[in-house]
């Protein structure tokens, strides 16, 4: 209780703020559902995590070419209030941004100056747990209403016209670890979300609520229970086993999502990425393939009902998340249309599914992966464990991550933000399952090639970046979907966690962790600009057009700067 009216003190001081400086944003006319099925028919905005429920990250604005893209200068800035990586992906409708900052705050600003409208504060419970930093990465929307999901669980609804909280419901028990970091997908009149922790041993699991009023519509969990279909991937354990096995694997088997899913309108299905197994390392004591998790699952929009699932990496002991992004595109394959699904996943290889019944097209590296000789006719990889002591290529933060692709149907091109020539020495310790604690397992440590050069660090302490190439490389990697094949790769020094976007004018831009904000030439890799912005870049750039000028913002360290062709 102390903490509820302590939140309510804060967000009454911030709102009485902003009424006193500006009066307030006028209400608009709002998001509507069709809106939202229809976003690429308005680029002037940004209306979902993705830019669209296809998840392309392109944009058809052509005003900031080729030609002229060396003529960007910053316009505005906005410094962030609390330290810490800035992950978020900001929304943009009708001349108004709206993004979120750690650990749960949400701003309104004037998308064309940067001019600040209202700020809401929601403080997290202390019972909050989330094992790799207090991120959130952004919003979803409908009519003027703005969605928010908190690191301690919860699912609140915001007037987006003055910050006003309309409702809010506890979905998640955050004493269990846990934790909502995603934006919430709008569909229909729902909002979709799904919960985080899988280092802490939850049961994974995706809702659905009535964005009126938060109200639980489905659940679909991740880990399926007794009874359920799946279920018997969960195999019990041998008689008598040599080491630790867990007959309750299933329980606290992991398969968080912490990434914003897609959607096919026609089709009525959701696509979500699922997390690794847990514990992550110790794969031993959970025998089986482990489903849903390191899956894509496809559910029915309305119902939750999975319609069909592909798992990229069954029995997971290398902690490859599938959470990474569902790119939906309409291709050529075989000489022949396909509604297919786009996957670029943390373990090193690039997918091609059929997106209404997920029948395996093409799985192929994008980088060195040795975990694998191949895959079967119906995808299933033919693994191929290292020998204790032996380096495993992609290392544990793969070979992508949850850094966003793009697909640009100008170029027919799929781009990836990747980690190459980098791996880990994987080990696991069986680990007994402790409700809100630490549930991975882990033996593991990173391999680099050189002895003594840097590793793998979540957190930059210093300023100064030391990186060397023998641990690793970032690069921004083309690839043909029709036949997986390398088309151009763009390198950078340090491993990149940045987003990218593309534009019809055949421009991509992403960013780096040494803090270059980087225009390239979407179908040959040639950088045309650069800017350096002093902070590592860990979000996907968003493009946009207020009276008739186009910008493109991106997040880099503690600042959001936003950029458009000189006056």
């Amino acid at each position: 209780m102390a903490t509820q009216r302590n939140q309510a003190r804060l967000w009454i001081a911030v709102l009485a703020l902003a009424a006193l400086v500006t009066g307030g944003l006028h209400a608009q006319s709002g998001v509507t559902a069709d809106r939202l099925v229809n976003a690429a028919r308005e680029p002037q905005n940004w209306l979902t995590y993705s830019g669209g429920y296809f998840s392309q990250r392109y944009s058809t604005l052509s005003q900031i070419d080729v030609t002229n893209v060396k003529n960007l200068e910053l316009k505005w800035m906005y410094q962030g209030a609390v330290a810490g990586g800035w992950q978020t992906t900001p929304l943009v409708v009708d001349g108004v941004m709206y993004i979120t900052q750690r650990p749960n705050d949400v701003l309104a600003l004037d998308a064309k100056t940067g001019r600040a409208y209202w700020t809401y504060q929601h403080v997290p419970s202390p019972e909050a747990r989330v094992c790799c930093g207090s991120n959130n990465r952004g919003l979803g929307i409908l009519g003027n209403t703005l969605f928010l999901a908190t690191l301690d669980g919860q699912l609140v609804a915001l007037d987006a016209t003055n910050g006003r909280p309309l409702w809010r419901v506890q979905v998640a028990d955050p004493k269990a670890g846990y934790s909502y970091t995603l934006a919430p997908l709008v569909v229909k009149d729902a909002v979709i979300v799904g919960v985080g922790g899988g280092e802490y041993g939850i049961r994974g699991y995706i809702t659905a609520h009535d964005a009126k009023t938060g109200k639980e519509r489905w659940r679909f969990y991740t880990v399926p229970g007794p009874g359920e279909p799946g279920h018997e991937t969960w195999r019990a354990c041998p008689p008598n086993p040599s080491s630790f096995c867990d007959p309750d694997a299933w329980k606290h088997g992991g398969g968080s999502i912490w990434l914003t899913g897609s959607y096919d309108p026609v089709a009525n299905l959701t696509y979500w990425g699922v997390g690794n197994a847990g514990p992550d390392w110790s794969a031993d004591q959970r025998p089986g393939d482990n489903l849903y998790t390191d899956s894509v699952v496809a559910l029915d929009a309305d119902t939750g009902k999975l319609r069909w699932h592909y798992q990229f990496t069954p029995h997971d002991r290398y902690d490859y998340d599938a959470v990474q992004i569902a790119v939906l595109a309409d291709i050529n394959w075989n000489g022949g249309p396909v509604k297919a699904m786009l996957w670029a996943n943390r373990n090193g290889n690039f997918y091609v599914l059929d997106r209404i019944t997920g029948r395996f097209l093409m799985g192929k590296p994008f980088v060195k992966a040795n975990w694998l000789r191949g895959f079967d006719e119906k995808g299933r990889p033919d693994q191929t464990p290292q020998p204790a002591g032996a380096p495993t290529w992609p290392g544990n933060q793969g070979g992508t991550n949850w850094y966003s692709p793009s697909f640009s149907p100008h170029t027919g091109l799929f781009y990836i933000p990747a980690w190459e020539d980098y791996a880990t020495i994987f080990a696991g310790t069986p680990v007994e399952y402790r409700e809100g604690q630490q549930f991975g397992g882990n033996a593991s440590r990173p391999f680099v090639a050189v002895p003594g050069a840097p590793t793998v660090s979540n957190q930059r302490p210093s300023p100064v970046n030391n990186w060397t190439t023998a641990a690793g490389r970032g690069s921004v990697i083309a690839i043909d979907p029709e036949t997986g094949a390398r088309k151009w790769t763009y390198n950078m020094t340090d491993v990149t966690k940045a987003g990218i976007l593309t534009t019809a004018s055949d421009l991509l831009f992403t960013g780096s962790n040494e803090g270059h904000f980087q225009a390239i030439d979407a179908r040959t890799g040639a950088l045309l600009w650069k800017a350096s912005l002093g902070g590592q870049i860990a979000s996907g750039p968003v493009t946009f057009q207020v009276d008739g000028k186009q910008y493109v913002s991106v997040v880099s360290g503690l600042s959001l700067a936003t950029f458009a062709l000189r006056d």
